[in-house]
């Protein structure tokens, strides 16, 4: 029921949603000359767009979602295994195309496969299955199995889940497969901006997991610069709130038991 009810909260709470929405109810007063609402309406507009586009407030928030974790250094030299989450190959294309289609986040994988050969005894975890309310049926761990044997990883070392949704069943249903003692560490990969609530989540299932971020949107010195591109400045914002609403809700339904986790 959480996934279905963080997709449709989501919907409304995006932030190029809400401007759509504001939009729309504006157009409506224009026609039924409502013209104060209108005024206060298209002021309140330009001044969220003039935020978001000028001011780095969207990368602001990321770079501390980034800043959260680090690396560990050095690198243990005993651990249980490596988990990677899911998140980059979109399946859905690559069905339809016939082609693996991967976005932004690849260095998930590059740096799995690394680790791997660092690490060439330990178990190794792909968890990825559909973040979408339809197509269930199409799982990111059986269509990532190909990208994995081009970076050539022996796929048989590798223990795929395809049936987890979101952050929160990657740690559970991992857990149910892997049955971990916690002896040694686990490593776990994502994206920086997604390290805290995916901590938080495995360690709420009593993982006992190293931080190892990657895909970094931010440099490590975040500078306050001004400038202006509405497209750039309305990801960065919806990426940024997507995650702090993500690490709230999480917290508050009990998938977590932080609400910023740290090292």
């Amino acid at each position: 029921m959480f996934f279905y009810l963080s997709k449709v909260f989501w919907f409304f709470a995006n932030p190029s949603n809400i401007l759509f929405f504001i939009i729309c109810v504006t157009c409506f007063l224009a026609w039924i000359k409502w013209f104060r609402a209108v005024k206060f309406l298209i002021t309140l507009t330009v001044m969220i767009l003039t935020i978001i586009s000028v001011t780095p407030v969207g990368t602001t928030i990321i770079n501390h979602l980034e800043n959260r974790f680090t690396m560990p250094n050095p690198m243990p030299k005993n651990i249980a295994g490596i988990i990677v989450l899911g998140g980059v190959v979109d399946q859905y294309l690559t069905n339809d195309r016939q082609q693996i289609s991967i976005n932004n986040a690849a260095e998930r994988l590059t740096e799995f496969a690394r680790l791997a050969k660092i690490y060439p005894d330990v178990k190794l975890v792909f968890s990825g299955g559909s973040g979408l309310l339809g197509r269930q049926e199409l799982k990111e761990a059986d269509f990532v199995k190909p990208l994995l044997a081009d970076l050539n990883m022996n796929l048989e070392r590798i223990i795929f889940e395809g049936q987890s949704r979101n952050t929160a069943e990657n740690a559970s249903y991992v857990k149910n497969v892997i049955k971990p003692n916690n002896t040694q560490p686990w490593i776990l990969i994502t994206s920086a901006f997604h390290m805290p609530r995916a901590i938080a989540s495995f360690r709420q299932q009593g993982w006992n997991v190293l931080a190892y971020p990657v895909d970094y949107r931010t440099p490590f010195k975040q500078k306050f610069n001004f400038g202006l591109n509405l497209l750039s400045g309305l990801s960065s914002f919806s990426l940024a709130i997507h995650e702090c609403i993500g690490l709230l809700f999480y917290w508050m339904s009990g998938l977590t038991n932080e609400l910023y986790p740290k090292s």
